[in-house]
Parts: C-alpha cells; sequence; structure tokens
C-alpha cells in the first residue's frame, strides 16, 4: 500500500481514537497526506467545490429544513395521534405506536436521530406510566428511528445519489419496500417482547369515527409524502425541487392552518437547520477531499485486488462489500462512509454485475445500521440524552432490532428485486 494511504488511515484513526470530531479527524488526516504527496492544497479545494456544485445535493438543507418544521410544530404529534388509532389495542401497542409513528415520520424527515428525537422525546414517558421498562421503550424508540433514513426522503440517499451520480428519485423508490419491510419486523419484535415481559395496557380498539377523526387532524402531514413521493416518480419535480416544495407546504401549514408557528419560533427552526446543514456539509467536505485522494491514489484498485485475492465469486465479494460496509458503520457516521467509500466500492460492485441503485440502497441500509450500534450508533446517544440511562444499557436492550436489522440487510444485498420492485 502507498506510504500517504497509510499516514492517511493512521492519522485518522488516531484522531477518532482522541474523540476529534469525524470532519477534523478527517480533514487533519488528508491534510497530512496531501503534504506528505506534495499535491497542492488549491487542487483539493477546487475539487471539493466542483462537488458542492450540484443541484442534486440541495435537496439535503430542503428536507432537514421540512423536517424541522414539523417536528417544531403539530404535523408529529398528529402522526403519533393517527398511529396510536390503528394499532394501540395490540399487545404492546405504544411499541407499536413508537414504529408506526417513526414510519410516517421518517417520510417526512429523512435523519435517523431526528425521528428518534422527535417521536422518542413524545412517546418514552408514556410508556414507561404504562409499565414499559425505561430500557426497553428507549431501545424500541432509537431503534425505529433508523426508519428515518430508510423511508425517503433519505439524507444518506442523497448523498449516495450525489456522489456516485446515480438518480436519487430511484434511490427514494428503491428505500421504499425495505424500510416498510423493516418497519413490519420491528412492529413484531415489539409486541414479541412486550407479550414476554407483560409491558403495557392494553387500550380498547380504535372505533372507525376516531380513527376518521385522527386521519383528519393528521392530513395536512400525511399528505406531506403524496407531495414528495408523488412529485418525484410522476416527474413533475426533481428530488430537490421537492425537498423545497415540501419546507415551503410545511411552514405555510404550520403557520397560517395549523398556527403553531411564530416570528420567534421560525427564527429558532432556520437557526437550527443552517446550524444542522452547517454540520453535515463540513463533513461532506473532508470526506470528498479523502474521497478524491484515496482514488487519485488508486485505493479503488487496491481494494478490488484485496477482494479479488480473497475470492473471484461475485456472492462472495458483495458479502465481503456488505460487511465492510457494516464494520465502518460501527466506527463512522452515514454521510462519511458514502462519500470515502463510494468512489473506491462502486466500481468493485459494479464489475461483479450489481445495479448501482441496488447498491445506493445497501450503502444506505448498511451504514444506517450504525446508528443502532456502538461505539458511534448516533440513535444510542439520543435515546441515552431523552432517558438518563448508561448507553451499555441501551446497547444491550436494542440487540433484537440489530439482529433483525442484519437478517434483512443480507436479503437485500442478495435480492436486487428487492430494492428495485417498485422501479
Amino acid at each position: 500500500m502507498d506510504p500517504s494511504l497509510i499516514l492517511l488511515f493512521c492519522l485518522l484513526l488516531g484522531g477518532l481514537a482522541l474523540t476529534l470530531h469525524i470532519g477534523t479527524a478527517i480533514g487533519v488526516a488528508v491534510l497530512a497526506a496531501c503534504w506528505y504527496n506534495d499535491i497542492p492544497f488549491a487542487l483539493l479545494v477546487q475539487k471539493c467545490y466542483d462537488t458542492f456544485d450540484s443541484f442534486p445535493l440541495m435537496a439535503l438543507p430542503f428536507f432537514v429544513l421540512a423536517g424541522d418544521i414539523m417536528q417544531r410544530g403539530s404535523m408529529a404529534r398528529a402522526l403519533l395521534d393517527f398511529a396510536s388509532t390503528l394499532v394501540r389495542h395490540i399487545t404492546g401497542g405504544l411499541s407499536l405506536v413508537s414504529v408506526l409513528t417513526c414510519l410516517f415520520y421518517g417520510a417526512l424527515c429523512g435523519s435517523p436521530p431526528a425521528t428518534t428525537a422527535a417521536v422518542g422525546g413524545i412517546l418514552i414517558p408514556p410508556m414507561e406510566k404504562e409499565g414499559y421498562s425505561k430500557t426497553f421503550a428507549t431501545s424500541v424508540n432509537s431503534a425505529s428511528g433508523c426508519l428515518g433514513a430508510l423511508i425517503p426522503p433519505s439524507t444518506p440517499a442523497i448523498i449516495f445519489g450525489a456522489t456516485a451520480g446515480c438518480s436519487i428519485s430511484d434511490l427514494f423508490i428503491g428505500g421504499i419496500l425495505p424500510g416498510i419491510v423493516t418497519g413490519v419486523a420491528f412492529m413484531v419484535i415489539s409486541a414479541w417482547i412486550s407479550a414476554r415481559h407483560h409491558y403495557g395496557i392494553k387500550a380498547p380498539r380504535a372505533t372507525a369515527r376516531e380513527r376518521l377523526t385522527a386521519a383528519w387532524n393528521a392530513k395536512w402531514a400525511l399528505i406531506v409524502p403524496f407531495i414528495v413521493l408523488g412529485g418525484i416518480y410522476t416527474g413533475i419535480t426533481t428530488p430537490t425541487e421537492a425537498g423545497v416544495v415540501a419546507a415551503v407546504y410545511a411552514l405555510l401549514a404550520e403557520t397560517f392552518i395549523n398556527k403553531t408557528m411564530t416570528p420567534r419560533k421560525v427564527v429558532e427552526i432556520f437557526t437550527s437547520t443552517i446550524k444542522t446543514t452547517g454540520m453535515i456539509f463540513y463533513v461532506i467536505i473532508m470526506a470528498t477531499a479523502m474521497g478524491i485522494l484515496l482514488v487519485s491514489q488508486n485505493a479503488d484498485a487496491v481494494v478490488a485486488d484485496m477482494f479479488a485475492s480473497i475470492s473471484t465469486n461475485a456472492h462472495v465479494q458483495f458479502f465481503l462489500v456488505a460487511t465492510l460496509i457494516l464494520i465502518l458503520g460501527t466506527f463512522m457516521e452515514p454521510g462519511s462512509i458514502i462519500l470515502l467509500m463510494t468512489p473506491i466500492l462502486l466500481p468493485v460492485v459494479a464489475a461483479c454485475g450489481m445495479d448501482p441503485v441496488h447498491f445506493g440502497v445497501i450503502m444506505v441500509f448498511g451504514t444506517v445500521v450504525g446508528n443502532i450500534t456502538p461505539p458511534v450508533g448516533l440513535n444510542l446517544y439520543v435515546g441515552c440524552g431523552l432517558s438518563d440511562i448508561p448507553f451499555a444499557a441501551l446497547s444491550r436492550a436494542i440487540l433484537p432490532y440489530v439482529w433483525v436489522m442484519l437478517i434483512i440487510y443480507y436479503v437485500l444485498v442478495y435480492m436486487p428485486q428487492f430494492a428495485l420492485f417498485l422501479l
């Protein structure tokens, strides 16, 4: 391996070990490797600028803004009430409400930590009051937060599409079926755990009138997925334009219809969105620079040769790539992995005949699993912050959901139609 790549990875691992911010750790490693190879920094800056000269990538801040508006307005609560009328009568009703609400909210948000914070902040306290253990209540909400990135619109899918030059619309559609199957699987495992430990109080089945009333109250939130996905699927809007429409629609609905917005709250929402987007783009800049450096040093060829030395069988190589994504997901956040590894791994799987959209859905799903696995699992940290429970305890409690996601993940790897069925 090239000495500059060894220096790069040593400094990156050292920075992560010192708990530096992921963007800072990557940036320090890249600058050191560029200095070692005598690569002009101006060239790197120009390449990074070219990356941001991307219309599809502009979808990201608009979907973040739309999700923030709905979280701070009344739409998230309305979705929760509607989900409650659908499943509250089943064993472990509130845990199922959590999964179902995250499934709905994922179609509005696109971020696992944000989905965990929005739904978990509302549901964890009442779950405790109904006799659910705090660790289980937190684990089901933290795991269900992953649906925020699996159900479109998905922030990691936008990043992959912009990086790989792949259709973001196709990636969104490809993520629908795996996201729904994961949500259903989470509901089954939640009901099983609740029945085993006698958690919760069975509420009476909601009447048709109650469900219709809840659906009517949530109508402004339920319209959003149809606006976003309908516009994209029919070709009326691009993903970026759909993000703008979702943000404007949410702001108008919360301001003039639900009347939950005040000038001060609007300022807070835009400030929060700017901070979140700035943090994401900071990581994207550094990860893009690292990806450019890796490709320039033929890291993709090194990885391809390494896999080929193990086996030339396409199915074995798929397994190796998928497992590598999972391992990286335990140490890095999804956006960084996608930006760093897509230029390296996409040629490997493409040479084995894998469809780019299929690989994109795999990449998104595999990196999102990392949100609920230590040591970097962002959803776990959000859950611990909401419930004030030890990180280790939550990591153990969430294991059933991790195993479920791993099973679905490897099925997705070897069944392309799982992702491509709706295309």
